[in-house]
């Protein structure tokens, strides 16, 4: 997390200098590190916005729960005059102000975000566990189709079974904090055949496209559908469609068969 400067101590220098400067870059190591416990404590609680008595989030032991149903609990810690969450990614944030009901720090603009306090605990009820949305789908999708090259009939089958694997996708609360949106992948099994005998039959992951596409788009994507392109000598085309959830983003991959039963990926231009 911190950028630690290496010492260079000359050949000549004496054992108990070397010694010295050793205890002293780890002095000063421990204390970049070191977590204000009595920030952190002044720091339980329900947080308002200042400005319109909105929920911000609550703070409980060593997380902060946000209201909002797709935001995780992060955990954080106070660090000199940060606010540091670790969540997908590692964000800080610089405190300006702290009191035991006063918050003020800037958020990834640098806006102040000045929050207060409350001891109202009906506010607890936005904070109860709620059902995590699933994206695209949320029940098995079956798909059959019968598709020729010449004279060869090949039967098709696609099932799409939605998961318990969590996919966390980054976003900012209105206060301008990160927060992580949990989501569901999927698992898709595509199989064909060619009369009785089986051409191609697997699970796909996402993880599977990742010599195509790149693999930080696919830490926040869901492996979201595959359809049937053509054939032709090449092979069976599907189109393989990696989104990000609740935005437009993704990547369409053209997936081939071909009739020895192999498979290839290229993204689709």
């Amino acid at each position: 997390m911190f950028n630690l400067k290496k010492i260079f101590v000359s050949f000549l220098c004496a054992d108990l200098a070397l010694a010295l400067l050793a205890c002293t870059s780890q002095t000063k190591k421990q204390e970049k590190t070191e977590e204000d416990l009595t920030a952190k404590k002044n720091l339980q609680g329900i947080w308002l916005d200042d400005d319109d008595d909105d929920v911000a989030f609550l703070v409980k032991g060593d997380t902060v729960y946000f209201p909002d149903s797709t935001s995780a609990p992060t955990y954080f810690r106070i660090e000199r005059d940060s606010f540091v969450l670790f969540g997908g990614n590692i964000v800080k944030y610089r405190i300006a102000k702290q009191t035991a009901h006063l918050f003020v720090f800037l958020n990834q603009n640098g806006e102040r975000v000045k929050l207060k306090k409350t001891n109202d605990t009906s506010y607890l009820d936005m904070f109860a566990p709620k059902t995590t949305f699933h994206v695209n789908q949320n029940k098995v999708v079956k798909r059959d189709s019968v598709i020729y090259y010449g004279d060869d009939r090949y039967h098709c089958y696609v099932q799409i079974n939605p998961t318990t694997y969590k996919v966390a996708k980054a976003s900012y609360n209105e206060d301008g904090v990160e927060v992580d949106n949990i989501y569901f992948d999927n698992i898709i099994n595509l199989s064909i055949y060619n009369g009785a005998s089986k051409l191609f039959s697997s699970d796909l992951r996402k993880e599977f496209f990742n010599d195509v596409v790149p693999k930080t788009f696919i830490k926040q994507a869901v492996l979201s559908d595959i359809s049937f392109l053509r054939t032709d000598n090449e092979g069976i085309h599907f189109i393989t469609i990696l989104a990000v959830p609740e935005t437009s983003i993704n990547y369409v991959v053209e997936t081939i068969v071909d009739y020895d039963g192999k498979i290839k990926k290229r993204i689709k231009k």
